[in-house]
């Protein structure tokens, strides 16, 4: 769009209505909303709009700044004042314009300032760490400055754990690499829940290491499977998760974590305790590294809870020596975690960028499963509301191979039981709630199961 005269636009403002640099801000905010400001329109100068009501020049200068702050605005360089653009929706996709709700992603917020807040604390670096940042090599367990950060991080799920026991992994599947090309060889056994997460599975069987599945219930792990096990196998470790478990998202109350680590203590069998929706809840019952530390080697992922594009884990050892022998397994198989990532990935927590992102995925997750009720309210029946994927056990006479087929059919794609399941699947799909870009493209989606699951399966086929 072309610059519009920087002497057009003149805010409508009531000098009487609060502080007058809010009041600026406020009406640049209305004028954007009403299209009186379209995106990439420049501002006046901040002493021409200052000449032109009256006022002095710093009022015009906080106003800017309080919209630069809700992310309104962006200033360039030897330009002057613009109004943000509207990011276009990636485009592609079904040609019906619904999603693939196979992948397990936090919901996007609708948070400009937020969004302004994370991108500006990343441009921040080149200040406070310059080039080293970009051509040097680190330590592959991390730099002590981003391992403290991960402490401070996990503060509130794990009271006092130390940086030197808190590793920087190249993402939980990095981290699960790392841990289990130190505890298990091939050939060797670890229990994992009937229903796992896919990438573990993916792991185990590249590292030929023997899955033997423990039952599990609405609280996940059901420990007198997990004891009967260790008596006949002797696995070499646990590998679960405990707080909205994928996919079922059930989560273990703090008697079934107590029953499970005293069972593990007893045994001696360490448990790899996969964290990675656990700071979602906002009082959940604590990890399991918190009631055994000596004996969980805790995984907590930043792509769940904070942005998928952060491929950052910290990885949480039993102590310092294993931290040290963990360390040296991520610079055997990995090298490192990305030194920019994790970074970017401090900046953010020590900012409180973190903390408001984390806020923001929990409010547009709770919106999101509103909206799940409304729509889809079988799915919803027991199902843990603080999660953003969803597990549909499908009504007789569906079949999960017959439900995925259909929907796929009809632009929206889910995940079957079988990808998660060690032995026999239940007829069972897992739903992502959060990769519709919108609410309203979730909404659409939902509608399109809903109308299929209140059909039988022989009025859906489309075969001739």
């Amino acid at each position: 769009m072309d610059d519009i005269d920087a002497g057009v636009w003149t805010p409508s403002i009531r000098k009487a209505a609060g502080p007058l640099y809010l009041a600026i801000a406020d009406a640049i905010a209305a004028d954007i909303l009403t299209g009186a400001l379209a995106g990439g329109v420049r501002l006046p100068p901040q002493r021409t709009l200052a000449d032109s009501l009256g006022i002095d020049f710093t009022t015009v200068s906080r106003a800017y700044a309080e919209a630069r702050r809700r992310g309104l605005i962006e200033g360039r360089v030897g330009q002057g004042t613009y109004v943000r653009q509207k990011r276009a929706a990636p485009q592609g996709g079904p040609a019906s314009g619904l999603i693939d709700m196979s992948m397990n992603l936090p919901p996007r917020f609708d948070d400009p300032a937020l969004s302004s807040r994370m991108w500006e604390a990343m441009a921040k670096l080149e200040a406070s760490h310059g080039l080293g940042l970009l051509m040097r090599y680190q330590e592959p367990g991390g730099a002590s400055a981003d391992r403290a950060a991960g402490a401070h991080w996990l503060a509130e799920r794990l009271p006092g754990v130390s940086s030197e026991r808190v590793l920087v992994a190249p993402g939980a599947q990095g981290a699960l690499l790392a841990i289990l090309s130190l505890i298990a060889a091939p050939g060797e056994t670890i229990c994992a829940e009937a229903l796992t997460y896919p990438g573990f599975r993916a792991l185990a069987a590249h590292l030929r290491i023997k899955l033997t599945e423990v039952a599990i219930d609405t609280e996940g792990v059901v420990p007198e499977a997990f004891d009967a096990i260790c008596r006949k196998e002797r696995p070499k470790a646990l590998y679960c998760t405990p707080t909205l478990h994928n996919p079922t998202t059930a989560t273990m109350s703090l008697g079934r974590r107590e029953a499970l680590a005293a069972l593990a203590l007893r045994h001696k069998v360490p448990i790899i305790e996969d964290d990675a929706y656990g700071l979602l809840p906002k009082h959940g019952p604590p990890p399991l590294a918190a009631l055994a530390p000596d004996l969980v080697y805790h995984v907590a992922g930043l792509g769940k809870c904070l942005s998928p594009a952060l491929r950052i884990a910290y990885l949480v050892a039993p102590d310092a020596r294993m931290a040290a022998r963990l360390a040296g397994a991520i610079r055997a198989t990995m090298g490192m975690a990305s030194p920019l990532t994790a970074a970017i990935a401090t900046r953010w927590i020590d900012d409180g960028v973190a903390e408001a992102a984390l806020a923001a995925i929990r409010k547009e997750t709770a919106a999101r499963r509103t909206i799940v009720a409304e729509k889809l309210p079988i799915a919803a029946r027991g199902a843990n509301k603080e999660a953003f994927h969803l597990w549909l056990r499908l009504p007789a006479p569906w079949t999960r191979g017959e439900f995925v087929s259909l929907l796929r059919t009809a632009g929206v794609s889910v995940v079957a039981s079988d990808a998660f399941a060690l032995s026999a699947p239940p007829e069972a799909v897992r739903l992502g709630l959060g990769a519709a870009a919108t609410r309203q493209e979730l909404a659409q989606s939902l509608e399109i199961i809903a109308d299929l699951l209140a059909q039988s399966p022989a009025m859906s086929s489309t075969v001739v």
